[in-house]
Parts: structure tokens; C-alpha cells; sequence
């Protein structure tokens, strides 16, 4: 079903995410040293304008929300691919008690769809 594709989406959401935190720490403004300035302080400082930042910022914030919603719309669906599974299941079962006593009857039921197989076991 689409079981796949919501568990696809939920990675890439989380990756953006973490993604879009990474940037926002190694974008963030630094201060400036208050001492001295040593060559030998580590390495250089990357320092953004903040006008710079501010527009990132609220495209970070923007994208988070999103990000947000996706996951909300995936675990929603996620739900519903489990519900439809379960009912799936429980029809499977009654199909077999059909094909038991067609059997019985001395009747041929017609074959069940490969695709639905998986589903009649519990």
C-alpha cells in the first residue's frame, strides 16, 4: 500500500529538519572577540549581516512549519494505512470461512487476487 511511500516522507522530513538546524548553528551570527585578535585562536569565525540572518531565519521557521505539517499529515495517514490493513485482514478472514464452506458445498471458489495474500495471514 502507501505504507512505503509515508515512511519515505517522514525521513526526508526529519533530514530536512536537521538539515535546516545544522545551517542555522553554523549560519548563526557570531560575536566578536573582545580581546586581541591571535592568529592562533582556532579557526576563522564565519560572521553573516544580520539582515542575512533574519531573512534565513524566517525561512528556517518557514520551512520547520512545514516540515511540521508534513509529519502530521503522515502520522495521520499512517493511521489510516493501519485501520484499512486491519479491516483488510478481518475480510480476508471472512472470505476464507466462504471459500471453507463453498468447499464443503462441493463448489470451486474462485481464486483470491495474489496481490491479497499477504493480507490473509495473521
Amino acid at each position: 500500500m502507501g505504507g512505503d511511500n509515508s515512511v519515505l516522507g517522514v525521513v526526508i522530513a526529519v533530514i530536512g529538519t536537521i538539515g535546516a538546524v545544522l545551517v542555522a548553528r553554523v549560519s548563526a551570527p557570531k560575536a566578536a572577540p573582545v580581546g586581541p585578535a591571535d592568529a592562533d585562536d582556532g579557526p576563522p569565525v564565519l560572521e553573516v549581516a544580520p539582515e542575512i540572518w533574519q531573512h534565513m531565519s524566517g525561512k528556517i521557521t518557514t520551512l520547520e512549519g512545514k516540515v511540521d505539517h508534513l509529519t502530521a499529515l503522515v502520522e495521520a495517514q499512517t493511521v489510516k494505512v493501519s485501520t484499512l490493513e486491519k479491516l483488510l485482514r478481518q475480510a480476508m478472514r471472512l472470505l476464507r470461512s466462504a471459500h471453507r464452506q463453498l468447499r464443503d458445498a462441493g463448489t470451486d471458489p474462485d481464486p483470491v487476487p495474489p496481490e491479497l495474500i499477504p493480507y490473509s495471514i495473521d
